[in-house]
């Protein structure tokens, strides 16, 4: 096999050793895949079980590129965002995204997500995601509606002067359904992982009421809902139109997300991949307040929203398409007016069955993960480095590997799986790293070096195949 020969530049950016790509070609002071990942002794947090799977990753699969991906960003949640403590006698964990020093409900939950199997085999890796689903009940409790927080409880960031009702320690006020979707799924898969109940005490409880209280707020049957955001910015997805309500909706059962998983704001408000991604942690939730929490009447509330909402996806999220059938829309407002597109980010259309919203096999999700995988979803992109799916967060014609991964992710087809792998193979522009995004014809235009979500993710879908079907890394 012929190896790629990278330059190893001794620059650090945020802990992780960067690689210049454009040096990849210069020619001299080249060595043959460089150590790039942080060195062990500052590391943030080490597993035994997740060294030795890397170990067994690495001996058993033949392509020496992706044994060095797979050890560079499987752990980089936990070598360079992960802070543990016990508070209270308490575990406690803050989680930042990487490059920035904030803690995301929605980052946070999917960083740690793919180390959850193993919890049963290191008790230090079991802590430190309990450690987790305490920080954001916390965080929840400090505001439902915000979708970032700082470890300083004080502290006021850049965006304090956003108009809504931000407090210290807030980092950012963007309300999006997903915020508080993610920490119900780490929680109830925890809980089905490890049998540890010792995270959903009083105050957990108290969070999931504030959750179903904020989105039946969200619902905006009786009015425009408590909450609205405008931000000083030349960017218009970072800013809510109508005084900060955004545009009206017609109130048919379906939550208001004013924001993306992407953190742009919504079209229109009712953003279906998060609802159904609600339906899914609203029926979880209702079983831990059932059977941790003994609370049937909050259970029954649960679960009542979780019918209405999925009886309003089904009225209003299906859309007859002249050339797919039917597929699902991308934000409806309930008026009959609806965007027909998908987003890189999670929960996104393409990203359905991975987070239990629905089977792969499904007949509208199989015609609209076509759609969504063409050019008539028009933040599809293809180039002469890839093709893959983007959004308007960092602008056209911008490639997210995560879109990538979790294309193969939700793929049954084995060539498409084995082609994902290889696309994100050949555009981490020499640093041994996934990163936000890549200009589709040119991978050393990328942002964000250090965005650990995308690492992690990238680890989970090439574990995945191993051990389903190794032969795809071959």
């Amino acid at each position: 096999m012929q190896r790629r020969k990278f330059i190893r530049n001794t620059a650090l950016f945020g802990g992780l050793t960067l690689i210049n790509p454009m040096d990849i070609f210069a020619g001299s002071l080249y060595q043959e895949f460089p150590v790039v990942r942080i060195p062990e002794n500052e590391r943030n947090f080490r597993s035994e079980i997740i060294e030795n799977m890397i170990g067994e990753f690495r001996k058993n699969v033949n392509d020496e590129e992706l044994g060095w991906l797979f050890n560079n960003c499987f752990p980089n949640t936990l070598d360079t965002t992960v802070t543990y403590s016990k508070k209270n006698g308490k575990p406690d964990t803050y989680v930042i995204t990487g490059d920035i020093d904030a803690m995301w409900l929605r980052d946070s939950s999917a960083q740690i997500w793919p180390y959850m199997p193993f919890t049963g085999k290191d008790e230090k890796l079991k802590q430190l995601i309990a450690g987790v689903i305490n920080r954001q009940t916390e965080y929840i409790l400090k505001d439902p509606y915000a979708n970032a927080f700082y470890d300083d409880p004080d502290k006021k960031g850049e965006w304090f002067s956003d108009y809504t009702d931000m407090e210290p320690g807030v980092h950012e006020r963007k309300w999006e359904i997903d915020s508080l979707c993610y920490p119900i799924r780490l929680g109830y898969h925890y809980w089905k992982t490890t049998g540890d109940t010792s995270p959903f005490d009083a105050e957990w409880k108290k969070a999931m009421k504030s959750i179903l209280a904020v989105f039946k707020d969200q619902q905006k049957k009786e009015d425009r809902g408590e909450y609205s955001f405008q931000r000083e910015t030349p960017k218009a997805t970072d800013t809510r139109a109508l005084q900060g309500y955004g545009y009206p909706v017609n109130p048919v059962g379906l939550i208001c997300s004013a924001f993306r998983p992407s953190d742009d704001a919504s079209v229109f408000s009712f953003l279906i991949p998060s609802n159904f991604f609600a339906v899914v942690s609203l029926e979880q939730a209702a079983e831990m307040m059932t059977e941790i929490a003994n609370d049937s009447d909050t259970a029954a509330e649960l679960n009542a929203m979780k019918e209405e909402v999925e009886a309003a996806l089904e009225k209003h999220a299906v859309v007859d398409h002249e050339k797919y059938g039917k597929i699902y829309a991308f934000e409806v407002d309930g008026f009959g007016n609806r965007l027909m597109m998908d987003d890189a980010n999670v929960p996104s259309l393409l990203s359905l069955p991975y987070l239990g919203a629905m089977k792969v096999s499904d007949e509208i999700y199989r015609n609209t993960r076509r759609f969504v995988l063409s050019k008539d979803n028009l933040f599809y992109f293809e180039g002469k480095a890839a093709s893959g799916i983007g959004g308007p967060h960092v602008g056209m014609e911008m490639i997210w590997p995560m879109a990538i991964t979790m294309q193969g992710l939700t793929s049954i087809d084995d060539e498409e799986i084995r082609n994902c792998i290889k696309t994100l193979k050949n555009t981490h522009a020499g640093t041994g790293f996934m990163h936000e995004t890549f200009h589709k014809d040119d991978p050393s235009n990328f942002t964000r070096s250090w965005f650990a979500w995308a690492n992690t993710l990238f680890g989970e879908f090439l574990w995945e195949t191993y051990q389903k079907n190794p032969s795809l890394l071959s």
